[in-house]
């Protein structure tokens, strides 16, 4: 990490510059956010990002192969395999953890990776919010690939708008105006003018969708889709309450919920690189490896880190029932590389690309960073800490 912007920033800090930053992302909000929002942004070194972009294209390679959909048929559920799939994800991310090599180099290793949509309106406000409470200046950019904010947003619309009016594109979600990423669907409709419509709020007719808004019946031509069915998969009866979107609808998928599952865990068996940790199907591992503490164990189907096991033991293997459904894959040890006052923090980088119809392949266009001082990334392993949560990197 770029250690002369790190000290000028942690000598200049306040917690009255922080609570200027939450008042600044809270501004005009009907609800404050609901994730902890850190105290510091990441600054990175050229060195670094250099190294954050190669990873993803070595990613992007493999799922540009003509042969990406044959390798991944079996990672969609039946029940949860729409019709209508389109020939590329109009949305990447990919998860690295910002790890040291053999050889004590700071070095991005892949965490994760998903064919879906992240805080792409939020991380734009989260960017100028830091700089202003901040006085990050404007030689830092938390954009890749030439783009900066007005660019990056026409390129936001050309991917989830197109063509159409954005009255005829919603963002949905179930109990969309509930979620903990409320605060990126309202940035989102404030840069791109897509209205936010939850699925109890679609109403069908025939194949059609449409909703509803001030009193008048609004046809639906594509759905930008903040959907993930995990959340809906402990209610069998979900779809007895509201349209079932797995039917055969006449509207386009942006993206469609099929690459949720294709670009996802599944995927990483099939990766080679520097920076992706070795992965295999469970029930291609031909031996148990001896040194157990040095993996971890996922299920392919779950989010949000549920069912992994850190700590792996070898009836842990044994007792599987479905190892097709899991992988084992090499541990990622974080290096805590960012200074926090009271010491270092660790750091996940997730990079945001858009592909946009008629493009030949994805744009790496923002980032979102998520810090900690657990054992994990996440909510509930930094309980009770500061200089931990979401953030951004910027660059130079």
């Amino acid at each position: 990490m770029e250690p002369s912007a790190r000290k000028t920033f942690n000598e200049k800090f306040t917690a009255e510059k922080y609570n200027e930053l939450l008042a600044l992302l809270n501004k005009d909000l009907e609800n404050p956010i609901a994730f902890r929002v850190a105290e510091t942004p990441v600054f990175l070194t050229d060195d670094f990002k250099s190294r954050l972009i190669t990873a993803g294209n070595d990613i992007i390679n493999v799922i540009l192969e003509p042969d990406f959909k044959q390798l991944t048929e079996r990672a969609i559920p039946d029940k949860w395999r729409l019709p209508n799939e389109n020939d590329h994800p109009h949305f990447i991310a990919l998860d690295f953890g910002v790890c040291s090599d053999e050889n004590g180099n700071i070095v991005p290793k892949l965490i994760e990776l998903q064919g879906f949509p992240s805080l792409f309106g939020f991380q734009v406000n989260l960017a100028k919010s830091y700089a202003k409470a901040f006085d990050i200046t404007d030689e830092w950019s938390v954009y890749f690939s030439g783009l900066d904010e007005s660019s990056y947003i026409d390129l936001l619309k050309r991917t989830i708008i197109g063509e159409y009016d954005p009255a005829e594109v919603v963002l949905m979600d179930v109990n969309a105006h509930h979620q903990k990423t409320a605060v990126d669907f309202e940035h989102t409709r404030k840069y791109i003018g897509t209205p936010i419509v939850s699925l109890e709020e679609m109403e069908q007719d025939g194949n059609q969708l449409f909703y509803r808004a001030g009193g008048e019946r609004k046809l639906i031509k594509r759905i930008y889709n903040r959907l993930i069915f995990d959340e809906i998969e402990g209610d069998p009866a979900a779809f007895d309450k509201v349209v079932d979107i797995r039917q055969s609808l006449d509207v386009e998928w942006i993206t469609h919920p099929n690459w949720f599952y294709r670009v996802s865990k599944f995927t990483m068996p099939f990766l080679k690189g520097d920076y992706i940790p070795k992965t295999q199907f469970l029930h291609q591992v031909k031996d148990i490896p001896a040194d157990l503490e040095n993996y971890v164990l996922k299920p392919l189907f779950s989010f949000a880190g549920q069912g992994v096991i850190i700590d792996v033991r070898k009836n842990d293997i044994e007792n599987i029932k479905d190892p097709e459904n899991w992988i084992l894959q090499e541990k990622v040890n974080y290096e805590p590389v960012l200074h926090a006052p009271d010491g270092g923090v660790k750091i996940e980088i997730r990079l945001l690309y858009l592909w946009p119809n008629g493009d030949e392949k994805p744009t790496l266009a923002i980032n979102l960073a998520r810090l900690s001082k657990g054992k994990m990334i996440g909510v509930r392993y930094n309980k009770d800490f500061d200089w931990v949560g979401g953030t951004i990197a910027f660059m130079k």
